[in-house]
């Protein structure tokens, strides 16, 4: 593992310069302390707001980055306003990460920065992810990819370099709580968001609310979802997600896992974009 890390040094190195696509989770919050002990002042990070981005991933990535002495920069992006995203085909994140790293890449030269990099890891290559392939026609490196370094090794160096969040649960663009082909729009993407924060409230960190129209399918771990059974925690989840608007509120018995809606994708349901 130590070499590991030891080649992403020598990675960044060689770079000189670079901008960091920073969402605030834990793979590239380590990219960036990383390169900020490498590089020093010569890193910028560029945080992606909108509503497809939960507001606390918004407000803890400016902690972090403050926290590591790192310049910061938020800029808004409009992904709900493309018709390529919302009408949420199987190539949607392809879309959402060209507009994305082309406005990068425009501020990496803007600020002589050579390399725009992302936080995709080694495991990250085993799921369908078509924002890899946009992110990589626009010239856009990954560290952590070219030197093998999966979750549980950053997760374990994380914690040995003392970064605090080494442990945070993954928490995904909330587009991925909707299934392939159904439009998404800013009224359900803010209920979904809701639904999960009041999830998180009950000490719940690692909770998917997948929507599904009328119906909503929540994914939490396996030791989980007893708690979710409880009469009194039941009720309450089931009042406040009826008053969001949703008729039939469900728990997934097969728990949380990455990617859950790309199952349709693997099955064959799902073969060309609608």
């Amino acid at each position: 593992m130590k070499e590991k890390l030891q080649k992403v040094k020598q990675i960044l190195t060689n770079m000189e310069s670079v901008l960091i696509a920073f969402s605030g989770g834990v793979d590239s919050a380590f990219l960036l302390k990383v390169a900020r002990d490498v590089l020093g002042n010569r890193v910028l990070a560029v945080t992606a707001k909108s509503l497809i981005h939960p507001l606390e991933e918004i407000k803890q990535a400016k902690g972090i980055a403050l926290d590591l002495g790192v310049k910061h920069k938020i800029i808004e992006t409009q992904e709900l306003s493309n018709p390529r995203f919302f009408n949420n085909s199987k190539d949607r994140c392809y879309w959402c990460k060209k507009e994305l790293y082309g406005e990068l890449a425009d501020i990496a030269g803007k600020n002589n920065l050579n390399y725009v990099l992302d936080g995709t890891n080694f495991d990250d290559l085993n799921d369908f992810r078509p924002g890899m392939k946009a992110s990589r026609e626009l010239g856009a490196r990954s560290p952590l990819v070219e030197a093998k370094l999966t979750k549980e090794d950053i997760r374990t160096l994380s914690k040995s370099i003392g970064l605090k969040i080494w442990d945070k649960p993954s928490l995904a663009c909330l587009a991925s709580r909707f299934p392939y082909g159904m439009k998404i729009t800013s009224e359900d993407i803010t209920k979904v968001d809701k639904a999960e924060r009041f999830l998180r409230g009950f000490g719940i960190t690692q909770a998917r609310v997948r929507h599904h129209n009328g119906i909503v399918r929540i994914e939490v771990m396996d030791e989980d979802i007893s708690k979710l059974s409880g009469e009194k925690i039941r009720g309450q989840i089931v009042a406040y997600f009826k008053g969001l608007g949703y008729l039939y509120v469900t728990i997934d018995l097969e728990g949380y896992r990455t990617g859950s809606m790309n199952e349709a994708l693997q099955k064959g349901e799902i073969t060309s974009p609608q």
